[in-house]
């Protein structure tokens, strides 16, 4: 059984007269553990279907099914749920609380984590280190750099051991090296932890290093 299965979904914005197909009656599976990119120009549907999968967005019509459950047939209180035990979350920004440091951005996805305090603060401190930040964990959004940024929000997104990673344009703002670093922390929380990666990018460079490869175009999917 696929980890992730879906059948028909299409995603339609009506803006007046005007009908927008962003996703077009796509069907994929995905295994659990894969590495999987997808590629595609501004536009192509790429953000809405992965905001789809995750369940951050309902679909027009067609169903995700996740290790075989209709996500769309869940309430609001068992989607959020699903959001936030199952999924981890890169956005194409990294979204930090300016009010908040470095630790307490990481610390957000915890708030409905039954486990104690101490346990998770030492768990934050420990992804942030593993991210390369280990020093910044005081430090405020304002303070730190685009790339710095970008590691808190990886390090948010590991928090609750998520079984399957949506990263919208993970490393869109960092140098050729750090790229490099980040790319090979998703490889081995793939390998190690068997983490699934769906990751949407425009450097087919970058794509390339997926085992699967998928193109968006026009709302439409298909293999590369």
């Amino acid at each position: 059984m696929a980890q992730i299965e879906i059948n028909g979904i299409s995603k339609i914005y009506t803006i007046g007269d005007l009908r927008i197909n962003a996703v077009d009656n796509v069907s994929l599976k995905i295994g659990k553990g894969e590495f999987l990119s997808i590629v595609g120009h501004s536009g192509s549907g790429k953000t809405t279907l992965i905001s789809i999968i995750g369940g951050i967005m309902r679909p027009t019509s067609g169903t995700v099914l996740y290790e075989g459950s209709d996500i769309s047939c869940l309430d609001d209180e068992r989607l959020s749920e699903y959001r936030n035990r199952k999924i981890g979350f890169m956005f194409q920004f990294a979204s930090l609380l300016p009010i908040l440091n470095a630790k307490e951005n990481v610390l957000l996805p915890c708030i409905f984590n039954a486990n104690g305090r101490l346990y998770n603060d030492k768990k934050a401190e420990e992804y942030l280190d593993m991210v390369g930040i280990g020093d910044k964990i005081n430090a405020y959004p304002s303070q730190l750099s685009g790339g710095q940024q970008r590691r808190v929000a990886i390090a948010r997104a590991l928090m609750n051991n998520p079984e399957v990673i949506l990263a919208d344009e993970p490393t869109g703002d960092l140098d050729e090296e750090t790229e490099a670093e980040i790319m090979e922390l998703f490889k081995r929380l793939n390998r190690g932890k068997k983490v699934t990666f769906i990751f949407i990018t425009h450097n087919l460079e970058l794509a390339g290093q997926a085992q699967r490869q998928l193109r968006m175009s026009h709302g439409a999917i298909k293999e590369i």
